[in-house]
């Protein structure tokens, strides 16, 4: 399994206020302990348990490469899921010079890739992972 990935409060001030939920989740693979994520501070929004990670299918990295995924591998135990897995590989423009980067997109377009990289800093092909975010009310 890669390295996880901690959720960090300079990436998504959102999580800053997380903590562990109360509930166990029981998957077919094994058992989940996730988050709950506060949004009362932003209008219109209720808090949401979050289960980040979880994986849906084997890596796609040695024997298992260029082959159809399967099942994950079942776990012991409880799994706490607060945290981001690596990103599949991808490839960016450069926007490290701006002006240069302007040149070739609209500036929407350059915002929204500097929000991005955060996100794309550990990146592996081992990525077949699912971020779930469900309403406290949620099944």
């Amino acid at each position: 399994m890669p390295p996880a990935v901690p959720v960090q409060a300079s990436t998504l001030d959102i999580y800053k206020n997380a903590r562990l939920g109360h509930r166990i989740v029981q998957t077919r693979y094994g058992r989940l302990h996730g988050l709950i994520l506060p949004l009362d501070s932003y209008r219109f929004l209720r808090s949401v348990e979050v289960f980040l990670g979880v994986p849906y299918a084997t890596p796609p990295t040695k024997q298992n490469r260029f082959s159809p995924t399967r099942a994950p591998a079942p776990w012991d135990g409880i799994r706490i899921s607060d945290k981001y897995s690596p990103v599949c590989p991808q490839r960016l423009p450069n926007i490290r010079n701006e002006t240069a980067a302007l040149e070739k997109m609209p500036k929407g377009r350059l915002e929204y890739l500097k929000r991005l990289l955060p996100f794309l800093e550990s990146q592996s092909e081992d990525c077949l992972y699912l971020n779930i975010f469900s309403p406290m009310n949620g099944k």
